[in-house]
This record gives structure tokens, C-alpha cells and sequence, in this order.
């Protein structure tokens, strides 16, 4: 049974969401807007009379956390902290309904490119930037934030992380956990200011390149724009923008074996190899299609890499109008929503390892069929891996598919056709947000049902947790002692 102590990282979590809200309350009160200060206020009063006293009564009680505690507080923590984001949009006095509130704010903290809110302009700024710090905040997950923070409060974090990190493995970078999630904020922090410098160079102005490096850097695609990225209309903001999304999306441990001078790592690391040459094969692919639609190679590749690299990023962000281009273009865009980011990075989907694992062991079973008295083994990173990780991926992709399938039918009930059912439900499910039909460039999901847009923000905290980590809490064994 969860008690008290139990729910301090919950609480502390509330706290720093809660504290993220002081950077646009105070732009707020520096632009004159009491209204929009007032929306931020409220939610960030209640949530800190909540956590400090809470806080200060179990401060003192040491906490140990076994498996079950981290699935089911990590998932409660990211719930409450979408249920407390959504606040500043409810009482922004812009005719935002609940639904659409939690349903942004559940984009926001899953970094998932989707939006119900048709005018995005006419939000007041310090909205927008709200918008992109729970994107932010989101993409490398509170959690992993909090986790550099929890031992002051004598409380051990690494169930917590576990539970909240993607990928097939859970890898440390540095034997203590604490020491490690410093240094993955510390490359999140960086990617973020060079981003930054970048846009501002681009021509963007500070606030336009503040709110638009913030969601890059967490695969999160979304703008302050209606038109998006594309309201620049600058090459050089389009291929800096390219370039981020997959740095953003490359597992954050690279980073750390880089900083170490250890590039024959990075160069052996199967899942990055892999993952460039899916990328490289897209952009080919979609380029070359685009020649002739755009009548010039430069734009085809401009284009082209851009859409291929947010769609397999899980970005989600849109550059141009891709149900108008030729159905190769879009049969490939198609197949990236399969595939997703590398594992221990901001993106979502089904991830590259996940793939190459699938891949490997395909492999394998020709070689059965061919030599009987064979033992093959999967090599990740020139290294034979456990048979596990093989049963660990197919198991994943297994239920990825059973949630897509479940969320299209649900969608279905609801009144979307079977396209968009479908295409909605990669999206939602793999925290990409865009996709084909009702979830297209040209569309928005403020026309879905309101029961609808609750379950999708159901799914995309699902997804964003890997599935497990949420599905898990309905299995009836996990709550019997």
C-alpha cells in the first residue's frame, strides 16, 4: 500500500512543476497581463500548499522503493503533473475548454506534437512559453530531473527511473544515479542553449528562438506559430532545425561516451548506426520523390530531410503540406511512424534498438533454417547480447501494436473514420502527434470528441512511458501482495 512517504517524489514532482510555472507568471507580470498571471497563480499557489507541508512531514522518514512503488508513482506523478499543467490554459480566459486543457497540456509533458487549439497566435506569450517549457520538461521526463534532487530528501531513485526511462536496457552512464542524471541534464541543457544561439543567428527573435529550441530539444515539434517552422521560410532555421531533432532523438549516453573521447564506442554503437542509416534512407527516398513536385533538388532535400527527421524523431512538427506530395513520399513518412527515436533519448515510438534486435534475430532464424545444429546469437555493438533483449522487444512490439489496434477501434467508436482511426492511433501511441487524415498537417484535434481527447492523453502518457510502466498497474497480480 502506498502511504505517505511513499508519495514524497510525487509530491516533490508537483513542487517543480508547480516552480516551472514561476518563468511565465513573471514574463506574465512584466508584460501588464493579470489575466494570464492570475492562470498561473492559482494552480501554482494550491500546488505548493500541497507539497511543503506534505514535504515537511515526511522529510525525515526513509523511503526504499520496490518495483511495484516506482511503476505505480512514476505514472501517478506524470498524470497529476499533466492534471496541474493544464490549469494555466483553463483559466487563461481564452475559451479553452478542460478538455482541451489537459489534453495540451498532456502534448506538453509527453512531448507530443499534437494541439487543440486552433489559433495558436492569439495566445497571450506567456502561454506560449509555458507551452514549450512542459514540452522541455517533458522530454527528458521529470523524473530523470527530480532524480539529481531526491537523495537530499533520503530517498533511493533508481526504481523511479527505471520505470521511467525508454528503451530495452536501462543503462547507467555513472555507477550512481544521482551523478548521472546531472550529466544527461547537463548535454540536455547544452543542446538546448546551442539550439537557442542558432535560431537567434537564423533571424528568430529571442522569444520565437526560446520557445522553438525548447520543444526541438525534447522531440516536441510544436510553434508559436500557426504556420509552424515554415513561417520563417529560412533554409538555414529548416537544416539547423533537421539537425537537432536528431541529435535530440540519438540516445543521450553517446553524448556522455563523446565528452570521454571514446569514439570507437560511439562508432561501434549498433542502434546509432543504425539509426542514421534509416534516416539517410528516408530523406534519399522522400528527396528523390520531391524532385519533380518541387522542381528543384535543393528544396526536395530541404524539405524532404526535415519532415523524414521529425516524423522519425517523434517531433512532429510540419514543414509543408505532405498529404500533397507524391504517394512514395508519404509511403515512407508512413513507415518512419514505426520506427521512432534510439533508446535513452526524448523520443517516443517503438525505438530503433527495439528494431535492430527484431532484425538481428530474423537474421538468425534464416541461419536456423539453414544449419540446424547452429547457436546463433544477437550482436549489439559487436558484442553477443542477452536472449532476453530479444524476448524483451517482441514482447514490447506485441503490445505496441495491441495499443495502436485498441486505440484505432476506440477511435473508430467514436466517430473517426478507419484511416484516421489508425493514423491517430500511431500518433497518440508513439507521441509523434501528426500523422495522415483527421491527424494531418492541415488538421488539428480540437473537432475530436471530448472523451476521446481524454483517452488519447491517457495513451500518450502510456506511450511515453513505454507502455509497461502504465499497462502493468492493470494487471491484477500487481496488486496482490
Amino acid at each position: 500500500m502506498i502511504r505517505l512517504p511513499h508519495l514524497r517524489p510525487v509530491i516533490f514532482l508537483l513542487g517543480v512543476t508547480a516552480l516551472a510555472m514561476i518563468f511565465p507568471l513573471v514574463y506574465a507580470l512584466a508584460l501588464g497581463d493579470l489575466i494570464t498571471a492570475r492562470a498561473f497563480c492559482l494552480p501554482l499557489g494550491a500546488a505548493l500548499l500541497a507539497a511543503l507541508p506534505a514535504a515537511f512531514i515526511t522529510r525525515k522518514r526513509p523511503v526504499r522503493f520496490g518495483y511495484k512503488d516506482g511503476f505505480l508513482l512514476v505514472f501517478l506523478a506524470w498524470v497529476l503533473c499533466c492534471l496541474l499543467g493544464a490549469f494555466p490554459y483553463y483559466l487563461s480566459g481564452r475559451g479553452i475548454s478542460f478538455c482541451d486543457a489537459v489534453f495540451e497540456s498532456s502534448c506538453g509533458f509527453t512531448t507530443t506534437g499534437a494541439t487543440a487549439i486552433g489559433d495558436i497566435e492569439a495566445l497571450p506569450r506567456p502561454l506560449l512559453l509555458w507551452r514549450s517549457l512542459t514540452h522541455w520538461f517533458g522530454g527528458i521526463g521529470i523524473v530523470v530531473l527530480t532524480v539529481a534532487f531526491l537523495p537530499l530528501f533520503g530517498v533511493g531513485a533508481f526504481q523511479l527511473v527505471k520505470a521511467e526511462l525508454t528503451g530495452p536496457e536501462k543503462e547507467r552512464v555513472t555507477p550512481k544515479i544521482t551523478h548521472t542524471a546531472k550529466i544527461l541534464w547537463f548535454f540536455y541543457l547544452g543542446l538546448t542553449a546551442a539550439l537557442f544561439l542558432f535560431y537567434i543567428i537564423g533571424g528568430m527573435g529571442w522569444f520565437d528562438a526560446l520557445c522553438h529550441a525548447l520543444p526541438v530539444i525534447a522531440t516536441g515539434g510544436i510553434s508559436t506559430k500557426n504556420a509552424g517552422i515554415s513561417f520563417y521560410n529560412s533554409a538555414f532555421i529548416d537544416g539547423v532545425s533537421t539537425v537537432f531533432m536528431l541529435l535530440a532523438a540519438l540516445n543521450f549516453n553517446l553524448y556522455y561516451r563523446l565528452s570521454r573521447l571514446k569514439f570507437r564506442e560511439v562508432y561501434k554503437n549498433s542502434e546509432g548506426r543504425a539509426y542514421f542509416l534509416i534516416f539517410i534512407i528516408a530523406a534519399v527516398l522522400i528527396s528523390a520523390a520531391l524532385v519533380p513536385h518541387y522542381g528543384s533538388a535543393g528544396r526536395a532535400l530541404r524539405y524532404g530531410s526535415y519532415q523524414a527527421a521529425s516524423v522519425l524523431s517523434t517531433s512532429g512538427s510540419v514543414i509543408a503540406d505532405y498529404e500533397a506530395w507524391p504517394v512514395l513520399a508519404q509511403a515512407v513518412l508512413f513507415a518512419l511512424m514505426f520506427v521512432g527515436g534510439c533508446s535513452g533519448s526524448t523520443a517516443g515510438g517503438i525505438k530503433v534498438i527495439r528494431h535492430v534486435v527484431l532484425w538481428k534475430q530474423l537474421g538468425n532464424e534464416f541461419m536456423g533454417i539453414l544449419y540446424p545444429q547452429g547457436i546463433f546469437g544477437v550482436r549489439l555493438n559487436r558484442k553477443v547480447g542477452r536472449k532476453d533483449v530479444v524476448y524483451g522487444a517482441a514482447g514490447f512490439v506485441c503490445i505496441y501494436v495491441v495499443t495502436v489496434f485498441i486505440t484505432a477501434l476506440v477511435s473508430a467508436a467514436l466517430g473517426v473514420d478507419a484511416f484516421s482511426s489508425f493514423c491517430t492511433a500511431l500518433a497518440m501511441t508513439g507521441n509523434i502527434g501528426i500523422g495522415f487524415g483527421a491527424a494531418g498537417p492541415a488538421s488539428g484535434y480540437g473537432a475530436f470528441p471530448a472523451a476521446l481527447k481524454y483517452f488519447y492523453s491517457f495513451i500518450m502518457i502510456a506511450g511515453r512511458l513505454e507502455l509497461w510502466t502504465v499497462l502493468i498497474l492493470f494487471v491484477p497480480e500487481f496488486w496482490r501482495k
